[in-house]
């Protein structure tokens, strides 16, 4: 039996009155697909990786979001609650079940109550690991998991994302490039969130409205994990 993706394909061949692709074709659509060229580079990313970071940050402020620079894992808590006190938010955080954020010090901070696993409709509050960081526009790279579910990402309206400054590059093809590194090429996560900013939306009257799709606020934690040039 035809599979449902050969017969969607072959029906669209026949309707545009294509028959089959010749093999020269088919082998030169194959290795424009695997060699994975990447498109336009803005010139602004080429820069030492420390004025990269320093891009991000300040795309990712201009689009609303904030930031705070922190120097290691161990101070996310403290940060975190810090970020809760000054907008006076709840302290009860829906927190991904990821691996990386497993021995963060919340033992610091005895006032907030940490929960994991995907978000549901009450969650204010979420935070959650970053896959990568792209300088070019202040843009996260969030790749779905059972240990990063993207619910975290849209459902609770104050989201807290944790990036190292390692994993922060340049443009948007460099983190198709740490995908596919990562998963293997034509094995990639579920669904790939790229985020910049916090929801917002003016198709109403031209007015902004935050948090129409998504969160209100976005709240970055970059953790210095050492020089990278």
């Amino acid at each position: 039996m035809m599979p449902s993706r050969d017969k969607i394909f072959s029906r669209i061949r026949h309707n545009l009155g294509r028959g089959p692709l010749a093999e020269e074709a088919v082998n030169a659509l194959k290795a424009r697909i695997e060699g994975h060229v990447p498109h336009t580079i803005p010139k602004r990313t080429d820069i030492a990786h420390k004025e990269q970071v320093d891009l991000f940050q300040a795309k990712a402020e201009a689009l609303a979001a904030t930031v705070a620079r922190i120097s290691s894992l161990d101070d996310v808590p403290e940060a975190l609650r810090d970020y809760l006190t000054a907008h006076n938010l709840a302290t009860r955080i829906k927190m991904s079940p990821d691996p990386a954020l497993d021995n963060l010090p919340f033992n610091m901070t005895p006032m907030l109550e940490i929960n994991r696993g995907a978000a549901a409709p009450e969650d204010e509050v979420s935070l959650t690991p970053a896959f990568a960081g792209i300088a070019e526009t202040g843009t996260l790279c969030m790749a779905s998991s059972a240990e990063t579910p993207s619910t975290l990402n849209f459902l609770p309206e104050n989201h807290v994302v944790v990036i190292k400054a390692s994993q922060i590059s340049g443009s948007l093809e460099d983190s198709w490039a740490r995908l596919r590194q990562k998963y293997g090429a034509g094995n990639l996560p579920r669904t790939v969130n790229f985020i910049s900013g916090p929801s917002r939306t003016a198709d109403i009257e031209q007015t902004l409205i935050m948090g129409a799709h998504g969160p209100r606020r976005l709240h970055i934690l970059i953790v210095d994990d050492g020089p990278q040039d």
